[in-house]
This record gives structure tokens, sequence and C-alpha cells, in this order.
């Protein structure tokens, strides 16, 4: 039987796991079986979730007795908590919170694994959203805000702004927000990507960013992205977007071999991105036999019905791209090659995220910036805001917004230099009052965090960094300097966001880069000068920017989520004491 423990906190080993069953799942979830002062039992799963589905259940007389000391019991995530069952003298389970670096690096991977296009990862944003009861609102409509609630929208599908207004929030207070982007460099489909060359169908596609392109050289890839769609109900034409994602990798670029480049390793990997980087899909005697195949079997279909055989049965859209790649998007998506009105795809990398290392203590994965400060700022949000406590001394508007197109510039409807933030700050203060001056105010009060991921040093190109300047993995999120104002920080600012690291007992890192280079950008620059607002420009370190697999520490994903969260829960006290150009 269960007896009190007073104030400590008790997990069990894996070995005193009560059958077989329970240690196999443990070993593949990382599970661990919670004790507290209350005699509430808790098992800590994976943020799949799989092992919630099953029925997990541990009576009084399978628990084991013997307990190994556990210091503290973690703070956020997904835990399964075995409460006493009335009929039964069991435990079953439901979700709390709690924080680990393990925990909090699974879920990202999750998030990473769902969003292999800035598509897909604005989607898996409006999933978690949902789930936690954020309410979605358009902007094609009157928006009916209520403080203490909790809303998002989202623009073009690839650009989402989420925010929570506080209970005791009135016109003209101030928004606390941490912008990040959706999108990373990629390969993207052209609009005629058909191309046919030595006996090969290739696709043809176009550089998105600035990527390290001779990284996606020899890896398995696939297609992801939105479809444009015509659907006929009933007589009535409609035409919608649908999200598609091949699972399965059916391009690749190769390389030629090392005995038609004889230089390749003492001149370096040369490529020019019109002519080599081109994946190939299939070759033309295979593809030529499904066609036959397939239209063998539309003419014995029509036969059999009596309808006409037309020889325009390819479809307009065959002009543009090859046969068997429309049929393995309708396939997946559920309709007919002609239904495809037209795509924006993207090459996508096969393999999925993942944490490595010998201690395991880094995130392998692509599209780690940004989606790993998306990912951080969202759950911080999310978390930031779950109870009504959270938000009951609010007395400003919490918000984490996912921009398209940082990669290229932010110059579009979607981007960050577009009107969506300052749209969105606008509608919020006006739905609470009429007067237009309210938001000028609101801006002056108000703080923005530029998060994106920042230039860990390599331990093989030190000198790429400034002598006092180099961050490192594991040293926590990283704030961005530059007299040229590539990056916003003032003073003010990053005395702001170190502050609020230190009350937490957070690390926090410097970055500049050396005088001899170039200094990239953010968002931060682009929406401090559109909208007036404060701003800091922070990320967490990495390794391999803007490859097709890049790395960052499993320590970071933590630093930098707590960071975000304790920003949300700090910043309108600590700013409201900054006294600059008060009178």
């Amino acid at each position: 039987m269960l007896t009190s423990f007073g104030q400590r906190a008790f997990v069990l080993r894996l070995q005193d796991l009560p059958s077989p069953r329970w240690k196999q799942s443990a070993t593949r979830h990382g599970c661990q079986i919670l004790v507290d002062q209350s005699r509430t039992l808790k098992m800590w799963t994976c943020p799949s979730g799989r092992l919630q589905k099953r029925q997990c259940r541990l009576t009084l007389s399978s628990f084991p007795s013997k307990f190994a000391q556990f210091s503290s019991i973690p703070r956020r995530g997904k835990f399964l908590q075995l409460e006493e069952n009335v009929k039964k003298p069991a435990y079953m389970a439901r979700q709390v919170n709690q924080c680990d670096g393990i925990s909090i690096a699974t879920d990202l991977i999750d998030f990473l694994n769902a969003s292999p296009t800035a598509f897909h990862a604005v989607d898996e944003a409006k999933r978690r959203l949902r789930n936690v009861g954020f309410e979605q609102v358009s902007e094609k409509e009157d928006w009916k805000l209520e403080a203490g609630k909790r809303y998002f929208f989202t623009r073009n599908h690839s650009t989402i702004v989420a925010f929570a207004i506080g209970n005791r929030y009135v016109a003209g207070n101030g928004f606390h927000v941490i912008g990040a982007h959706s999108d990373s460099p990629c390969l993207k489909l052209k609009p005629v990507s058909k191309v046919t060359k030595a006996g090969y169908l290739e696709v043809g596609v176009q550089l998105y960013g600035g990527g390290l392109w001779h990284t996606w050289f020899d890896r398995d890839l696939t297609v992801a992205g939105r479809v444009i769609v015509r659907e006929d109900k009933n007589g009535t034409i409609s035409y919608s977007h649908k999200l598609v994602r091949i699972e399965e990798p059916i391009i690749r670029i190769p390389t030629i071999a090392i005995h038609l480049d004889r230089t390749v390793n003492s001149e370096g990997f040369k490529i020019n991105t019109q002519s080599h980087l081109l994946p190939v899909l299939a070759t033309l005697v295979k593809a030529e036999l499904n066609k036959v195949a397939v239209e063998s079997g539309r003419a014995e279909s029509r036969e059999n019905n009596n309808e006409q055989i037309s020889t325009e049965d390819s479809g307009k859209g065959n002009l543009k791209h090859h046969l068997v790649l429309l049929q393995i998007i309708a396939s997946k998506i559920g309709c007919k090659p002609d239904d495809i009105c037209d795509f924006e795809l993207q090459a996508c990398d096969t393999q999925p995220s993942a944490i490595g290392g010998a201690l395991k203590e880094f995130i392998f994965s692509g599209r780690l910036d940004n989606l790993c400060m998306s990912f951080c700022s969202l759950q911080a949000l999310i978390d930031a805001t779950s109870t009504e406590s959270e938000l009951e001394d609010e007395s400003g508007v919490r918000v984490v917004a996912l921009f398209d197109h940082e990669e290229v510039g932010s110059e579009s409807a979607q981007g960050a230099g577009s009107p969506v933030m300052l749209d969105a700050l606008s509608r919020i203060t006006s739905s609470f009052s009429s007067d237009s001056n309210l938001l000028q105010r609101a801006i002056q009060s108000s703080f923005l965090v530029s998060a994106d991921m920042a230039h860990a040093i390599h331990p093989n190109y030190s000198d790429k960094h400034e002598e006092y300047h180099q961050p490192k993995l594991h040293g926590g999120l990283v704030i961005k300097h530059n007299a040229n104002q590539r990056y916003a920080t003032n003073a003010v600012t990053s005395f702001i966001f170190r502050e609020i690291a230190s009350k937490h007992n957070l690390p926090v890192q410097d970055f500049v880069v050396r005088n001899d280079m170039g200094c990239g950008s953010t968002i931060g620059r682009i929406l401090a000068s559109g909208l007036g607002i404060r701003t800091v420009d922070v990320g967490a370190p990495q390794l391999s920017m803007h490859s097709i697999r890049e790395m960052c520490a499993v320590d970071d994903v933590k630093y930098a989520y707590e960071h975000f969260k304790a920003f949300f829960q700090e910043v309108g006290h600590l700013h409201a004491k900054i006294l600059i150009d008060d009178i």
C-alpha cells in the first residue's frame, strides 16, 4: 500500500516496473513512474501520446514497494497521472504538466517531423493551439474578442498569429510579442517542372533562400506542400487547397562519380545550380511502361462503361509536370490527376529528425532554422496561458507570430514586412475601444522578441567568430548585436531580456559578427522599423545552419522554451519600470 512521503518526490527504477510489458513500454518511450507528496502516482510519457492510448492500469497489489529518490518534479510537458478509481482499486491515466530537457526536445522532434513545409508547420501549430482551447478567428470577419480568452488566425496558411488577452487588459495596454518564421531554405518545384534528359525524368526546381545546396546531393528526397484541387459536388465546382506530403523517397540528386571529376577533393565540389541541381524522378523507359499500363486501364474501364476514349486524357497539367508525379500526388490526396489545378511543392529530406550524439545531447534535423524557435515560442505561449491564473493578473496581450518568407526578405503579403502584425495589433485594440490613438500608445508600451537561430562557434572554424563573442552549444539563448542595425537589439532591450534570464537562473550569451565579415539579419529590424516597437534579436545556437541537416543542443531547446515562457510572465512588470522617454 502507498503511504505518505512528506515533501519528497520519488521515481521508480526501470527494474521496479510490475511487468515485462511495462518495462518494454518504458524503454521504448523513455517513461518514468513518479510518486509525489500527495501520494499521486504520475507516469511521464513521450509527447506523441502513444502510450496514453493504451488501457494503462496499475493495481495496488501489483505496485512495487521500492523507490529511488527523485529530487524534483518537472513542470511542463505531458505526464500520465494515475488516480484512484472509485469503482475499482486501480489508477487511471490523465495528462498534467512537466518539464525537462529530453521531454521538450522530444516534443520538438514531433513538431519538426510534422512540418516539412511552412504550410505543414502552420497546420501543426493550429492543431496544437486548438487542442488547448485557442479559438480561430478569420481576417475576413469581424472579431469579437474577450479579455481572458485565447485566439489565433492564419494568412495564406503559411503565417500564423496566436494571442492570449489578459483578464485585466484594456485598450492601450501593451503587447508582449515573440516573432519567428515558418520557412527554411529549400528547393521548390518550378511552374513547369517537367524535364526529360538522357533517358531520365527529372524535376525542375528553383532555389528558395540561401541554402547550402551541396548538402542536398545524395539524399533520399520527397515532395510536400499544398495543392489546389478542383472539386465537383452535385454539379457545383469549387476549389480548395489541400496539404500533401509523400512519405516515401521519390526523388534524388546524385553526385557525379569521382572518376569523372578527379579534382573534386582538391578543388572542392563545384555545382551549377541550374544544370546540376535537378532531382531524378524516374527513368523514361519505366515511365513510358507505367503510362501505357495506366492508359490501358482507363481505356478498359471506359469501354466497360460505354464511354468515349479521349486522346487528351492525360489532362492539361501534364504539359507542365510529369504524369507519374501527378499520379502520386493525386493518389495521396484522393483525387484524379486532372483535378489538380496548381500546386506549391518543395523537395524535402525523408530522414526524420532525431536526438543524437554519444550522450544524447544533440538534435539532428532539417529546418531547425527556424522551426526550433517557432516551436519554443509557441509552446511557451501555450504553457504561459494554460490556466486561468496565468492570465488573471495579466494586463497586456501575449502574442506569438510565425511569419513566412523570412529567408527571402519578408516582403510578401504574409511576410514580416507585410501589414499582418500591425493588422493584428490594431484589430485587437479596436475590439476593446474605437479610439484610434490607443494603438500608438499600446505600441510604445510593447516589447518584441525576434527569435531566429544563432551561429554557434564551430570547432573546426573557430577563427570565423569574433574573439569575445563565441556562442556555444548548451550556453542558452544568444542576444544578437549589430551597430549597423542588422539586428534591432539595443541596451534597453538587451537589459530587459537579460534581466528575465537572471531572475530565472537561465544562461544567456552575446553575438557580434567580426568586423571583416558581413552580418545576416532577421525579422527583428523589419518589425522594429515598421511598428516602432522595442525589439531584441535572440536565437538558440546551432551548427550547419542552412544545411539540409542541421544540429543544435537539447539543453538550448529547454533554455529557449523556459526563457520565452518567463518572458511572457515577467516582461509586463519589468517593462513598466524602464524609464527612457518619460517626462
